[in-house]
């Protein structure tokens, strides 16, 4: 059985940082596509970040350039997200997402496995 884990949300004030990881089991994703993306109440789910299965091609959505960074580390079969100068209206949950095959994508639809998620609160 596939799974995603999440781990590293919780409650940071404005100009913090918070590092997300995310663990998978069930099946290596070391030739694969994986990404990030969050929900805010009352939204939906929205494309943060993803990285291609080398590390060496990543993609962010305009609102997080600059201030987030997505890693990987295909030994541990796992995917971080590095998130300083958080904002209020980065308050959301996180989830971690993975695609069957190694093609770029920034759609919801477009990824196969996904984790539980992890709740980020930012206060003002």
């Amino acid at each position: 059985q596939v799974q995603l884990v999440e781990y590293g949300g919780g409650l940071v004030q404005a100009g913090g940082s918070l590092r997300l990881s995310c663990a998978a089991s069930g099946r290596t994703f070391s030739r694969n596509v994986m990404g990030w993306f969050r929900q805010a109440p009352g939204k939906e789910r929205e494309f943060v970040a993803f990285i291609n299965w080398s590390g060496g091609n990543t993609h962010y959505a305009d609102s997080v350039k600059g201030r987030f960074s997505i890693s990987r580390d295909n030994a541990k079969n796992a995917v971080y997200l590095q998130m300083n100068s958080l904002k209020p209206e980065d308050t959301a949950v996180y989830y971690c997402a993975a695609r069957a095959i190694n093609q770029y994508s920034v759609r919801t639809p477009d990824y196969d496995y996904w984790g539980q998620g992890t709740q980020v609160t930012v206060s003002s």
